[in-house]
Order: C-alpha cells, then structure tokens, then sequence
C-alpha cells in the first residue's frame, strides 16, 4: 500500500508522471481509509483565477448512473495511490453521505464563500483560497 499524506497532490514516487489529463482524472475510483470504493470522480472544479483545481466531484451509489449522489470533496483531501490505481481519502463514505451537497442543476452561486467556508470546515480542511 503506498503511503498517503491526503495532501491533494500526485504522488511522484517510482515512475509515475506528476501531471495528469483532466478527461483522465474523470472516472477514477476514491477509496476510504481502509481501501473500501467510496465513490469515483465525476468532475473536477478548477479556480479560473489561479487554475488551481479547488473540488472533485465524486458520484456515489445507483447503478448505470441512475440513482446516484454526488458531493464535492475539496481537492486537498485526496491524494493519488498508484497501489490502488485511484485517490485515497481519509474520509469513509458515511462522512461524504453526511456532507454539504452541491449539485450542479441546482442554482448553486460558487461565489458564495461562506458556503465553501462550511464546507471545507466539514472536512476539516483550510480552504484552498487562502484565509
């Protein structure tokens, strides 16, 4: 099992490259603390300013897409594992149940830093923007 940091970055040892492709990232599975498959990566929420990527959204549960959930995950609480082929978080699927959601038909203003606030607050986080 590779060593994870949950520092939102690639892990660079061995041979793997550091940058990935954006379309690649979408589809990879997000494994919990005691490797069990909490969800997969459905999106990726990038700061246009900095082009820092801030969020992953992950889907969770249904089948063939229908019935599914998705939450946003700050992006600092993944850290790629090439042992497992996807990102590890330290956080179990309840955690992610539990969290603020932010779907993307909803008429949701990013704008809004309170509600990021809450959110990085919930996952015990600093915001990627800075304090």
């Amino acid at each position: 099992m590779a060593q994870s940091t949950f520092s939102g970055t690639a892990d660079t040892s061995g041979s793997a490259k550091s940058l990935i492709e954006s379309d690649r990232v979408e589809g990879t599975a997000v494994y919990g603390a005691d490797d069990s498959h909490i969800g997969t990566i459905k999106r990726l929420m990038i700061d246009k300013g900095s082009g820092q990527v801030a969020y992953a959204v992950m889907s969770f549960g249904g089948f063939l897409g229908l019935g599914e959930d998705t939450h946003t995950l700050p992006w600092g609480k993944l850290t790629y594992d090439t042992g497992l082929g996807g990102y590890r978080t330290d956080i179990s699927s309840d955690q992610v149940k539990g969290a603020p959601s932010y779907a993307r038909d909803e008429n949701y203003d990013w704008r809004d830093r309170e509600s990021e606030r809450k959110l990085h607050d919930y996952y015990g986080v600093s915001p990627y923007w800075g304090l």
